[in-house]
């Protein structure tokens, strides 16, 4: 690991005057340190986040739900206004990592953790364009299986890993952010990026910015909804696949739907041709089966990853059956 300097902010505003250069924010630390000890982040300072009072979980006025960013993982899965009103969230938190990762990472470090596969952990591989941009992706003739099946380019193939994300990218989740010039909210929709011909940025936020809060508008799929997470071994590991599906079912028809996708992209993907597959009918198999096939069309797989095609389309169905009641 590099030398560092090292300082704690105690308030938002002081954090965010002092980032700059190589400067990282430091929170839970389970991605940034993990690529520090590798080489593959290099910072020459670490601002400690962690004494800014931003770990509350309080109700907005509108009925919706604001979720402080130093607010730890199992803390926000089992806190009783997300068990009670946002569900899909608590089981995608609690299908990622470990219990002892959960308690330690923050919800603005998982946003914040880098779109990754072996290659880029690796400093051995010589290609890879997020860590050395213009130096090639040694993944697209290489172990493929973890990697991209949508929205990929000729610079990158990797995946986003978080769990929580996903939820959030179905929950319609707003990113609140502060810099010295202000405060700002980035839809989920917006944060982050697909790699196109500068993959080493998986985000949309500015380097001075600091994410404070996520705000979760109210939801009506709290009712129906279920996370699916497809893996290698039963905990401690990324998805190959995940879905997050919420359903607004009102007599009995489908009112509303937001489906998402983990592991199969640079970002959380949502699949808005499956959901208006289901709009304005009766959850039924069939029906559920349709939209599990709409949730693949324009998949692009490598030779390595081609099954997750239709595993991400059997997790939609699966997700979309447990929600609708028809499993």
């Amino acid at each position: 690991m590099n030398p560092f300097d090292f300082q704690r902010a105690g308030d938002a505003l002081g954090a965010v005057h002092a980032i700059s250069g190589d400067a990282k924010f430091l929170a839970g630390g389970t991605n940034l340190i993990d690529l520090m000890k590798n080489g593959v982040e290099r910072p020459r300072k670490l601002i400690d986040i962690n004494r800014v009072a931003l770990a509350a979980i309080e109700p907005l006025p509108g009925g919706g739900l604001r979720i402080g960013a130093l607010a730890r993982n199992s803390d926000t899965a089992n806190h009783p206004l997300v068990r009670q009103k946002y569900p899909l969230l608590s089981k995608a938190i609690l299908a990622g990592a470990s219990p002892q990762l959960r308690n330690l990472a923050t919800n603005g470090g998982n946003l914040m953790q880098r779109t990754r596969c072996p290659y880029f952990m690796n400093i051995e591989f010589a290609h890879c364009n997020k860590r050395i941009p213009g130096s090639g992706c040694d993944a697209l003739h290489g172990f493929q299986r973890m990697h991209a099946i949508f929205g990929a380019s000729e610079q990158c193939i990797a995946v986003h890993p978080s769990d929580m994300c996903v939820a959030l990218a179905a929950l319609d989740a707003v990113i609140r952010v502060q810099s010295p010039r202000g405060e700002r909210t980035i839809a989920m929709a917006d944060f982050h990026r697909l790699p196109g011909e500068t993959p080493q940025l998986d985000t949309n936020l500015k380097p001075d910015e600091l994410i404070t809060a996520i705000d979760l508008p109210p939801s009506p799929y709290a009712a129906h909804c279920d996370y699916i997470k497809v893996r290698d071994r039963a905990s401690y590991e990324f998805a190959l696949v995940s879905a997050a599906v919420g359903l607004d079912v009102e007599g009995g028809t489908i009112r509303g739907a937001r489906i998402s996708l983990g592991g199969v992209a640079h970002r959380p993907w949502r699949a808005e041709r499956a959901e208006q597959a289901v709009l304005g009918k009766r959850p039924a198999v069939e029906l559920f089966e349709t939209a599990g096939r709409a949730a693949v069309e324009g998949a692009r797989p490598y030779p390595g990853n081609a099954f997750k095609v239709h595993l991400a389309q059997r997790a939609v169905v699966r997700a979309l059956s447990a929600a609708g009641g028809v499993a």
